[in-house]
């Protein structure tokens, strides 16, 4: 099964940006995207075949999260059960017989780290959702993660080092994830590829000298590493300042 990941920064952007065109070509069994920037209902798309399951922010304009799949989901959840964080679209999980689907748009640091300590609060919380979770049965997380794991995920990792996305808090929590039996699938198929990026900066030429970070994810449960097939970076479609990510399994 084909499963995809889109921070499509605006998805009524991004359609007018030929989103539909990619869809209808990847023709992904789950097709999940973050940052919708919109409530439910402010866009109709026609998108045969598929369920649509939608998370808005109360917040217009702002964050959430949506999932377009062909296998209709034995439930659906939205938010983690933790009213401080139930309110920005954030985290959609559709139940499936053989695993958990959690599509998520993490909190971003901001400028000067002005949300740090409430990611960091964040990032626990997650984690201990998608513990639970594991009790069940195996997950697959995908979504913008708003983090480069390490040096490698990233161009710049110097000049970096204390910017939103690349502190040393951020990234030990995605490592306290990987350590608690998840697996990082692109670097599981391509542990040492340099210049593999999923968002570029719309300043200067970024994406043109892809001067970029890997901040998009597909972290799957321990126990799928054998149904695990590829992962992918689709690096040259447009239509946001992020691009998809693929992960192929079972």
């Amino acid at each position: 099964m084909k499963f995809i990941s889109w921070n499509v920064n605006g998805i009524r952007a991004c359609v007018k940006k030929g989103f539909l065109d990619y869809f209808q070509s990847v023709d992904a069994d789950f097709f999940c995207i973050q940052e919708t920037k919109m409530q439910e209902g402010q866009l109709t798309l026609e998108l045969d075949g598929y369920e649509q399951y939608w998370y808005s922010a109360e917040k217009k304009g702002y964050s959430g999260t949506a999932i377009f799949t062909k296998h209709k989901p034995l439930s659906v959840s939205r938010g983690i059960g933790i009213e401080e964080h139930d309110h920005e679209g954030r985290v959609l999980t559709l139940a499936y017989e053989a695993f958990y689907l959690v599509n998520v748009y993490t909190p971003n640091s901001k400028r000067d780290l002005l949300r740090l300590d409430y990611r960091m609060t964040w990032e626990e919380a997650f984690l201990a959702y998608l513990k639970k979770l594991e009790e069940t049965k195996p997950v697959i997380v995908c979504g913008d993660l708003n983090v480069a794991h390490r040096e490698i995920d990233l161009k710049n990792p110097k000049t970096n080092r204390r910017n939103a996305g690349f502190t040393d808090e951020e990234r030990n929590k995605i490592s306290i994830l990987l350590e608690n039996g998840f697996v990082d699938t692109f670097r599981y198929f391509y542990p040492d590829l340099e210049g593999a990026y999923t968002w570029w900066s719309y300043m200067g030429k970024a994406r043109a000298n892809n001067t970029g970070w890997r901040i998009d994810y597909f972290i799957a449960s321990e126990s799928l590493k054998g149904a695990l097939n590829e992962a992918a970076i689709h690096a040259d479609i447009m239509g946001s300042d992020h691009c998809p990510i693929l992960l192929d399994a079972f």
